[in-house]
């Protein structure tokens, strides 16, 4: 286990995170899930069984699951007997391990400072899930804290979890802060997993691993028992293997929560996501292009996706520029600094654990203590500039986070929208993965407007629409507030109109591909 951590899970060896320093061997790629497994037990146990079984078999050279739930397959078990018939009965969904999961495992964003965080209380999405029927296999790994610790920060690496890896190349970033949500459903240990967004940290993980990522609108989806980084911009979402798993469960999670004063409209605006897919939705439907979040390579792929588009009957809008677009992340960090202080604070003293930390002050001076555990890689330096904030009430606070809104919606994606009379924005999600490195940190060589419908809190769907040199890169479909629904149906009727990829084949290096390597090799 990791750094000697005790973590209680059904399968010892789940929670040997590989180092940065230690590439694993590439493994022969899993057959794809499929119905078959162990001949005892019902439908749901024995794909719960199976679930398990490959995680077991194949996760220990991804590192995506810091923990597995021991109750699962009673879960199951409960399941077949009938306790259960949602839409969801029997399906294994992931959560990742900054929300909340009754029972013995802790929820630790992957800090060492909350290892005896056990709540034993379900967050509200998670209840949800429950009484639709999924089984909760065990949590995800994340980049600790949602990535918020460090401006040097390693994605995907957690002092509980280790690093995770890209199952397309296992030298390569699985992306953060759903790092484990996003690289388990790539490698197929499961087809659902939870993952949680402020700024990319659902879109981004889901994108270059080559799944399904739907970051919803703000408030759709209760935020209660999930470890929080901004009020403003926080939500979770599904990581799937299709968009109709997505609406699946979106469908289960989203609703109402009186603890969560966000949520107020969800029930009135939550609807059954799956039934509302359709195959021909982008007919007829003029859809932004933006060509001002375009290119990193990502240039190919993206036309051929535009190509799709169109042979559905897609009217395609150029828009060059967004004259704002440089004005949002300034007041956007100081929103997240200023927020994640609150919140955290908040949540530390909420927590029912016996865990040894309160405050944000507590957590910095915690990991200062352990730094040979906690900071071998990288600082704490985000912590300490949002300690240094002065709180919600701050003039210059509420300053900045009317301006990130109001460039990021009104006179941002709204405006785009109005402006040229289309329905949806499309463009490429992120690059495609970069390689893990434990010297110089994150090395991203460029991004998407993602950050729009992030700071506005409006839905944002990424699927994959094909490769950069054998890497995954997703296109992505971004609209205004509660048009959830339309979203995942144009994303729906893009992906059954692309086709389908190839897999991830677990090389330990892209560059060992076949399309790559002999392209290294002199050519006499």
């Amino acid at each position: 286990m990791t750094n000697g951590l005790r973590i209680i899970a059904v399968i010892p060896l789940l929670l040997a995170g590989c180092s940065t320093a230690t590439l694993p061997q590439a493994a022969a790629p899993p057959a794809p899930l499929a119905p078959s497994a162990p001949a005892h037990g019902g439908p749901a146990e024995q794909s719960t069984a199976q679930a398990l079984e490959r995680i077991r078999r194949i996760d220990p050279q991804v590192g995506s699951v810091i923990a597995i739930d021991p109750t699962a397959l009673d879960q199951a078990r409960r399941i077949d007997e009938g306790a259960t018939r949602g839409a969801l009965a029997g399906r294994p969904v992931l959560i990742k391990d900054n929300i909340e999961v009754a029972g013995p495992l802790p929820t630790t964003a992957g800090s060492l400072a909350l290892t005896e965080n056990v709540t034993n209380r379900d967050a509200p999405l998670v209840t949800r899930l429950r009484s639709a029927g999924a089984v909760i296999v065990g949590k995800t790994n994340l980049s600790e804290w949602a990535n918020i610790r460090s401006s040097n920060s390693i994605s995907g690496w957690s002092a509980v979890g280790g690093q995770t890896r890209n199952p397309h190349a296992l030298d390569r970033n699985p992306c953060g802060s759903s790092s484990g949500s996003g690289a388990a459903v790539a490698a197929g240990l499961t087809r659902m997993a939870v993952g949680t967004e402020t700024d990319g940290s659902i879109t981004c993980p889901a994108a270059v691993n080559g799944v399904v990522g739907f970051k919803p609108t703000v408030g759709l989806i209760s935020r209660t028992h999930v470890i929080p980084i901004s009020e403003s911009q926080d939500t979770a979402g599904p990581i799937t293997a299709t968009v109709r798993e997505a609406a699946l469960m979106l469908t289960a999670m989203a609703g109402s929560d009186p603890a969560d004063p966000a949520t107020e409209e969800a029930d009135a605006r939550r609807q059954d996501y799956a039934a509302a897919l359709d195959a021909g939705s982008l007919k007829g439907k003029r859809i932004g292009v933006m060509r001002f979040a375009s290119g990193f390579g990502t240039d190919r792929a993206f036309e051929a996706a535009l190509a799709v588009l169109r042979m559905q009957g897609a009217e395609l809008v150029e828009i060059k520029e967004f004259k704002n677009q440089d004005k949002i992340g300034g007041p956007e960090f100081q929103v997240l600094l200023t927020e994640f202080k609150a919140g955290l604070d908040r949540y530390l003293q909420s927590s029912p654990a016996p865990i040894k930390v309160r405050s944000l002050a507590d957590v910095i001076a915690f990991n200062t203590a352990n730094a040979a555990k906690e900071m071998p890689l990288f600082g704490q330096d985000i912590f300490e500039q949002a300690q240094a904030t002065k709180g919600i009430g701050d003039p210059g606070y509420r300053k900045a986070r009317a301006t990130s809104f109001r460039y990021a919606g009104p006179e941002g994606i709204d405006a785009l929208l109005k402006q040229h009379r289309v329905v949806a924005l499309v463009g490429p999600t992120m690059p495609p993965s970069w390689k893990i490195d434990a010297v110089n940190g994150d090395q991203i060589s460029g991004g998407g407007a993602g950050s729009l419908a992030a700071v506005a809190g409006y839905p944002h769907l990424t699927v994959p629409m094909g490769t950069v040199k054998g890497l995954p890169v997703g296109l992505s479909f971004i609209g205004p507030k509660w048009a959830d629904a339309l979203i995942l149906s144009l994303g729906f009727a893009y992906e059954k109109a692309r086709g389908p990829l190839a897999p991830p084949q677990f090389y330990r290096s892209i560059e060992e591909s076949p399309a790559i390597a002999p392209a290294l090799q002199p050519q006499r």
